[in-house]
């Protein structure tokens, strides 16, 4: 210990009363003895009188004396541990205490008092006990001097490089240990030396040079050393080796980092990706993921390992390598991976039981390169050990991942193994859960894009873009909708609404409700009739379900439902629209105007309330009608309408004159990119029929038009240029103007209209609808619809305030009949 320790302790452990003193003089010398000092020391009193205090001890702590009896003289009294020296030679420890004293006479002299420690514990060991017990420690210590070169270590410190205790001498820590980070770990001894701190429990990490592919953890300890005056010696230190410990903690840290970085996402290739990250380098030099082919589609699998009937297929998913060399040839993700039949990777896969094992260096890689190709051996790679673990979860192999190390010093070990088992394990869950999520989102993408159009319809009447953005982004489900539907006399049903709620129900709800919609609009009905049989259709549905309670499944979904229903007429540019629960429209006017159409709002789906109404009113061409969902709007609602409006109106105006893009932008300006519900937008165009493509004659109500009526559509399909569609004409006209005239009153109006095709109308005022019959071969009539159905691609009937027309039309691109 040092010098004021030592002293403090002789304070404590001192007893005066069994002291043996004898005086001192100023130099040292003993200028009073006694008899109990004789019996002590064995030395008569003329032997002792006279002679140097130092002489009577053993030569260690003879050369203290002279600074202890100066410190006393000036400092005051010291106390420590001493080993005096009997006359007969043997030595005796003491405990000395030395105190100034002055005689009668007035010289001053040094009082000193002796107390044998003979039968004290611990004192009875010698220099030589202790040298052997730190000697023989399995602990590694050394001793540095100011200089931090070696002047002392125990044969344990061999054990962590740099050679046996007489090598070390004169040398410094890196000159021991090179490949180590000595400036770390000389810092550590500076500053002891510096500070007189001890510094406990310093871990240092590294690889020694004499085994770089193997990295070591010690634990070092470091007190300083100082002389009697209290300067620095040198510092002592100790080392443990503590590699284990740290592996131990590098596991639980490799583990920490698979539960943080695998399963970020609901990716398949991207999960298996993050599995090979995570494990090089902390685990392994090269590492590749490897699933079945069915995991990345989705696909549903078979519980259980594999059998060798089965047909497997193997996809690389995810690899990582420490070097650049590793892997020779590069297997893209996603590519087939075949490996040998027999081999460890198969054999894993079809026994569902992991593998470890130091590789024969000549043996050939087991992946299968290609016809004619030589693999290249395991010596040629650099490969020394691997393991091979399948990727199993809820009972399921979904692949496999093979770990290889490049280090002969450090093959895998079965601690290795188990913890490539828990990786692999938890991630193995994630890629399941992808998996699963792929299927699900697959299912759910077929449902949607089934129930949303997939493409919106070429016409004249319009150009159209729409945008849509569910809020659940992970399966892209959502309960709005929008729907560009061709009506007969080239007009055209555009319709926007909303389900509430979201997910795979609401889509369902959309779904239905999108299919009545197109019913309804199929028999041409205006748009307040259109919304009020819808009403019906989802009260009575609801009722049906639910016995009067508006549940949340099934129809119950659409309960509260939103639409919007406009039918534009690109003749004359008139526009009708009906609101059920639902935003009105704006409209771009072609000078870039927004306003907002002043539309009576009828009561949600449903729920019951007053008679819809419509609007109608007349656009100019080039006019953009904008119908959204409240979702565009912000805060679904909760903000002023005012508010919203004026947001909208700020990006409609903003928008470009594509049509697009600028749709895009507009959601894009006002929902952000994870929007708390559902947005759909639906952006057209209007564009007007030149006059020139529509003809109208009026007829009067006789038998003789009908020819009138033949003759008026052939010259005007000879004007139009479409005299292939002469003959198919004449019969669908002739049949159309017959039934008019026979069977209604009023006015006979006959319109022939050219767009994508050539629609023939025949109004009149009755307002009985015609019906399609299957005459029997002896009847002499009724034949007249039933040639139409056959000759036309579509026809049918709509109601007008003044009557009814009948219409048919057929195609200008398709060969006619």
């Amino acid at each position: 210990m040092g010098g004021h320790e030592e002293r403090d302790a002789a304070r404590q452990r001192f007893d005066v009363a069994d002291a043996v003193p004898l005086l001192l003089d100023p130099h040292g010398m003993v200028s009073g003895w006694t008899v109990r000092a004789e019996r002590l020391l064995g030395h008569r009193a003329s032997e002792a009188v006279g002679r140097k205090f130092a002489e009577l001890l053993v030569p260690e702590d003879a050369e203290r004396v002279p600074d202890l009896v100066e410190r006393c003289r000036s400092d005051g009294d010291w106390a420590g541990l001493m080993t005096a020296r009997h006359r007969d030679g043997r030595p005796v420890p003491v405990m000395v205490r030395i105190t100034p004293a002055v005689e009668p006479r007035g010289r001053s002299s040094l009082l000193v008092l002796l107390s044998e420690l003979a039968g004290a514990a611990g004192w009875d060991m010698s220099r030589g006990v202790l040298e052997q017990m730190v000697a023989g420690s399995s602990i590694g210590i050394a001793v540095v001097d100011t200089d931090l070169r070696y002047v002392w270590s125990n044969a344990a410190l061999e054990q962590f490089g740099g050679g046996p205790p007489p090598r070390r001498l004169g040398l410094r820590f890196a000159d021991v240990q090179p490949g180590l980070d000595a400036a770390a770990v000389e810092t550590q001894m500076r500053y002891v030396l510096d500070t007189g701190r001890q510094v406990v429990g310093y871990e240092h990490v590294g690889r020694a040079r004499s085994a770089p592919l193997r990295e070591t953890a010690h634990m070092m300890s470091f007190t300083r050393l100082d002389d009697e005056r209290g300067r620095p010696m040198g510092v002592y230190y100790t080392v443990v080796d503590v590699t284990e410990r740290h592996r131990a903690r590098q596991r639980l840290a490799l583990l920490d980092r698979a539960g943080e970085r695998i399963g970020r996402t609901l990716d398949v290739m991207v999960t298996a990706q993050e599995l090979a990250d995570v494990a090089v380098p902390g685990l392994a030099d090269f590492v590749v993921v490897d699933l079945l082919e069915t995991v990345l589609r989705g696909a549903e699998l078979r519980p259980g390992p594999l059998t060798d009937s089965d047909r497997v297929v193997l996809l690389r998913a995810g690899h990582r390598s420490l070097y650049e060399d590793l892997p020779r040839r590069a297997v893209e993700s996603g590519a087939v991976v075949t490996y040998l039949a027999g081999s460890p990777p198969v054999r894993c896969l079809t026994t569902g039981r992991a593998w470890r094992q130091e590789l024969d260096p000549l043996a050939e890689e087991w992946a299968v390169t290609g016809p004619g190709d030589r693999g290249s051996t395991f010596l040629e790679l650099g490969l020394q050990s691997v393991m091979i673990v399948p990727v199993r979860a809820r009972g399921t192999t979904l692949g496999i991942t093979t770990f290889f190390r490049r280090r002969r010093e450090n093959p895998f070990d079965q601690d290795d193994l188990s913890l490539a088992e828990d990786v692999v394990s938890r991630a193995a869950v994630c890629v399941d859960n992808a998996r699963r999520y792929t299927r699900e989102r697959d299912a759910a993408l077929v449902l949607q894009r089934s129930l949303l159009p997939r493409r919106l319809p070429e016409l004249d009447a319009v150009e159209v873009s729409a945008c849509y953005r569910p809020a659940d982004e992970l399966t892209g489900l959502g309960g709005d909708w929008y729907d560009l539907i061709p009506l007969s006399g080239a007009r055209v049903a555009l319709v926007v609404g909303e389900v509430p709620g979201h997910g795979i129900d609401a889509a369902a709800a959309m779904g239905r409700l999108r299919t009545a919609v197109r019913t309804l609009a199929a028999i041409d009905l205006p748009p307040e009739e259109v919304l009020a049989h819808l009403d019906d259709l989802v009260g009575r549905s609801a009722r049906d379900e639910g016995d009067g309670r508006q549940s949340r499944d099934d129809a119950g979904q659409s309960v509260g439902a939103g639409c919007l229903y406009v039918v534009y007429d690109p003749v004359d540019g008139r526009c009708a629209m009906a609101a059920a629960g639902h935003p009105a429209p704006a409209v771009v006017a072609p000078d870039g105007t927004v306003t907002f159409v002043e539309l009576p709002q009828g009561p949600a789906l449903g729920v019951g309330g007053p008679p819809f109404e419509a609007v109608e009113l007349t656009l100019a061409e080039g006019s953009t009608l904008a119908l959204h969902t409240d979702g565009l709007l912000g805060a679904g609602g909760m903000s002023p309408a005012g508010a919203d409006r004026e947001l909208l109106r700020r990006a409609l105006e903003g928008a470009g004159p594509a049509l697009e893009p600028s749709c895009r932008a507009v959601v894009d300006m006002l929902v952000p990119a994870r929007p708390y519900d559902d947005v759909a937008l639906l952006m057209a165009r209007t564009r007007r029929l030149d006059p020139a493509q529509v003809a109208v004659k009026d007829l009067p109500v006789e038998p003789s038009v009908v020819a009138e009526a033949r003759r008026a559509a052939t010259r005007q399909l000879a004007h139009w240029g479409l005299e292939e569609l002469v003959f198919t004409t004449e019969l669908i006209v002739s049949e159309l103007v017959t039934n008019a005239i026979r069977h209604a009153a009023g006015p006979v109006r006959l319109r022939l209209v050219r767009e994508r095709a050539l629609v023939c109308e025949v109004f009149d005022g009755g307002a009985s609808a015609p019906h399609l019959r299957h005459p029997r071969a002896t009847d002499e009539g009724g034949r007249g619809l039933l040639l139409v159905s056959q000759l036309a691609q579509r026809w049918g009937t709509r109601f007008v305030p003044e009557g009814k027309i009948i219409w048919a039309e057929q195609s200008l691109t398709a060969p006619p009949p």
